[in-house]
């Protein structure tokens, strides 16, 4: 019978305990004590076993647990090698900020205290030692009473790294979870400066020069490394996902998932897991999100569905991308219609300046999961990579905030009613309830830019998205003699197939909207535009001129 699935659970002795499934990644700790930097953060998506996998770290080197925690590594990749003899040798400090979320930087620096309070409470056996001197008790009382200052909260982590030393006389582990979490809080609820400057100390006192180290992992979603958390810092390497180090570490690979859907009676749905959740690329392997397989496999009677996606409010992901300009929303219409997209990546993603450029979103998208990459080239220092939409969940999640977008400026019901008017070819309908749509949507697309048909181009498509369930809707494909703007396709051959050329016409034009409309329609009928309809079987065919004047949009037939 196998084990039982647990989707949530990072605690690594809860889940040995209590017989849940676990992929063995404990080879981690081989590659951890191998790597020569003395510091590592191995920034990775959210969800893809990152505290897990700090927590087998804490209980396979803790001094504290030595012997009861070596059963909780019997029959797992570590316990054959050499690396096993470090079982249980080093003092260990595991500190996760992931809860650090707070409005203001007041209530951060209050959430600080009391986080080191609970962190300095499990270590509470050496307050009373004589090898810490009255100074040293102090401070440590201090920091577990919430008593402590500003500056000696900064120092808290660097001070029991110290006094673990002295206890032990052994340098310390340090594994830090989630360390981007206040960074991001601080850019999202404007205490930015204030919060990076306190993080700045808190790090670089525990991290930069110390003696008392042995090896340290940090963990998080974004590097940040510009920052200036970690200035100066020698002793630093970082792997993105990007690099070749701990690829096959987070996530699951082709091979754990072949054999999690063998012991899951699941073979025969691998292709479907693969189409939903895998796509994801870490330093070339290709790697499945472990979130929603495990989600999948424990609720099967639910189905393929969202679940990554739908673990988080995604709310910085939506801000950046509704904030985006023409070219940005245009070219999320061409992710999601399968299309590669090549960008220059900064894996050294500085949060003050995310939306400085529109162009830095795509950087952003890629380390946090929702854009996967290709293929990178190395030029003049820095990746140029294709990036693409990883897999059908993450298309979702793009699709349904497009819809959202024009939802939130026209009732649904309308919205509704204006589609059906087209494809049933009501056109004067349509054309009433589109041109509301435009007056309270292009707001959305800048058509201040060098290509504003394009922006209406990809303003109309991003309209038409959710007709893709019982129509194809195609762009600037070849048909006849030329490439047509939309085509719309019903998947039923006696439905009304649409064919739609877009003019936009300028104030210095000496075109007037009627002039423009005749050589759009004239356009679709000298280059045949409607033979791939024909081809298809399609006999009613409807041709449209869409003419665009600033805010003002007319529709012929």
């Amino acid at each position: 019978m196998p084990k039982k699935i647990s989707v949530g659970i990072s605690n690594f002795k809860e889940l040995i305990e209590n017989n849940y499934y676990l992929i063995d990644k404990s080879l981690l700790i081989k590659e951890f004590l191998n790597d020569g930097a003395k510091i590592i953060l191995t920034p990775r998506p959210r969800r893809f076993g990152k505290t897990l996998n700090l927590s087998m770290l804490k209980y396979f080197f803790d001094i504290n647990t030595k012997e009861e925690s070596k059963c909780l590594f019997k029959g797992l990749n570590i316990e054959k090698e050499e690396e096993f003899k470090y079982q249980g040798e080093f003092p260990v400090i595991f500190v996760t900020f992931k809860d650090i979320k707070y409005s203001s930087y007041s209530e951060f620096k209050n959430g600080m205290r009391i986080l080191m309070s609970e962190l300095y409470s499990n270590y509470s056996s050496i307050m009373e030692s004589n090898k810490l001197s009255d100074v040293d008790r102090k401070f440590f009382d201090d920091i577990w009473n919430e008593k402590a200052s500003d500056e000696h909260i900064t120092k808290a982590i660097s001070k029991l790294m110290y006094f673990l030393y002295k206890y032990y006389n052994k340098n310390v582990i340090l594994l830090i979870d989630e360390y981007d979490v206040p960074i991001q809080e601080g850019y999202m609820c404007g205490y930015y400066d204030e919060m990076i400057s306190f993080m700045r100390n808190i790090l670089s006192s525990a991290l930069k020069d110390n003696d008392y180290i042995k090896k340290a992992m940090l963990t998080g979603i974004l590097r940040v490394a510009k920052e200036s958390i970690f200035s100066g810092m020698n002793n630093l390497e970082v792997y993105t996902l990007l690099n070749e180090n701990f690829s096959d570490k987070f996530g699951f690979t082709q091979k754990e998932i072949d054999q999690l859907a063998l012991d899951f009676n699941a073979v025969d749905q691998i292709e479907k897991i693969k189409q939903w959740y895998d796509g994801y690329v870490f330093g070339g392997i290709t790697i499945y999100n472990p979130w929603s397989v495990l989600s999948y496999l424990k609720n099967k009677n639910e189905g393929l569905k969202p679940y990554w996606i739908n673990s988080s409010s995604n709310v910085l992901v939506k801000t950046l991308l509704s904030q985006g300009d023409e070219e940005v929303k245009s070219e999320l219409q061409d992710l999601i219609k399968g299309k590669v997209i090549r960008k220059t990546i900064d894996d050294n993603i500085v949060m003050k300046e995310i939306d400085n450029s529109p162009q830095n979103v795509w950087s952003f998208l890629l380390m946090t999961g929702y854009l996967k990459w290709n293929k990178k080239e190395l030029i003049e220092g820095k990746y140029v990579c294709d990036l693409k939409v990883p897999n059908k969940e993450v298309s979702i999640y793009y699709t349904d905030m497009i819809l959202k977008w024009f939802e939130d400026s026209m009732s649904m019901r309308k919205y509704n009613i204006m589609l059906n008017a087209l494809v049933t070819g009501d056109i004067e309908l349509f054309e009433g309830l589109f041109k509301e749509f435009v007056i309270n949507n292009i707001s959305y697309f800048d058509v201040s830019g060098k290509e504003p048909e394009r922006v209406y181009h990809a303003f109309v498509l991003g309209m038409l998205i959710s007709l893709e369930g019982q129509y194809e809707v195609k762009s600037n494909k070849e048909s006849g003699y030329g490439r047509y703007d939309v085509m719309i396709i019903p998947k039923d051959n006696s439905k009304l197939g649409i064919i739609m050329e877009f003019k936009k016409i300028d104030d210095f034009m000496k075109d007037t909207i009627d002039e423009a409309a005749i050589k759009a329609l004239k356009e679709i009928e000298d280059r045949k535009y409607e033979a791939e309809l024909i081809k298809d079987g399609i006999k009613k065919i409807l041709k449209l001129a869409i003419v665009f004047k600033g805010k003002e949009v007319c529709v012929f037939r």
